[in-house]
Order: C-alpha cells, then structure tokens, then sequence
C-alpha cells in the first residue's frame, strides 16, 4: 500500500485563544486525517502550519512532490466550514479553493510532478 503524506493545515483564528481551544482545534484535525474511504490514515509531514488569525489572512509556502496523495485539513474550532483555504501555483494561479465547495475542512489530492505552492487562508 503506498504510503500517504499530508500537508496539514491548523488554524486558530481568534486573537486570543485559549491553550485547550488550540487543543481541540488540532484534535479536529487529527480526526480529519483519519476519515480515509480507503481505509488507511494520512500521515503528517512532519511541519505544522499554524495562524493565530482574527479576520488577518496567513500565507503558508510548501512543495508538494509528484506522485504523492495529499490532504490538507484545516479548522477553525466547532465550525469546520468556517476556514477558507487556498492553493496557488509559483505564478499565482488558483489549483483550488474550499470556497467552491462550501468550505469542505479537508481536500484530498494527487499530484503528477512536484511543484512548489503557497496556501493562503
């Protein structure tokens, strides 16, 4: 079974957030890796992308690498809808946004060849 790598997206997006509100927020994430149809879990890769954001957007640069499925999973707290997420290529050009598809928290991918990309929320 070929292994998955996500990118993982955690956001806590109110000015002053409490340390146990992080912590389910990263909880809520974690859960989302595990809603693989196939089975499996995703697993992380290794960085975690975190803003602390009250209506500010954040940037996050990365490299997804060719042949690899990626989920990026991302919360806002009790109302997953609620982060607006989205991918760029080094041009500027939109490979996706959650907006066209009500906010969805996660977004699972494959990518042909690597390609570096900059998440915005």
């Amino acid at each position: 079974m070929k292994l998955l790598i996500i990118s993982t997206l955690f956001l806590c997006l109110a000015g002053f957030t409490r340390a146990q509100d992080c912590e389910r927020i990263v909880s809520n994430c974690e859960a989302l890796l595990k809603q693989n149809a196939k089975g499996g879990e995703f697993i992380s890769d290794g960085q975690v992308y975190t803003a602390f954001l009250d209506r500010e957007k954040a940037e996050f640069k990365t490299t997804f690498f060719g042949g690899t499925t990626y989920r990026i999973a991302a919360s806002a707290g009790s109302k997953e809808n609620f982060v607006v997420f989205t991918i760029r290529d080094p041009q500027g050009n939109i490979l996706f946004s959650n907006r066209n598809y009500k906010n969805a928290p996660y977004w699972d991918f494959k990518v042909i060849e690597t390609l570096p990309v900059t998440i915005e929320t």
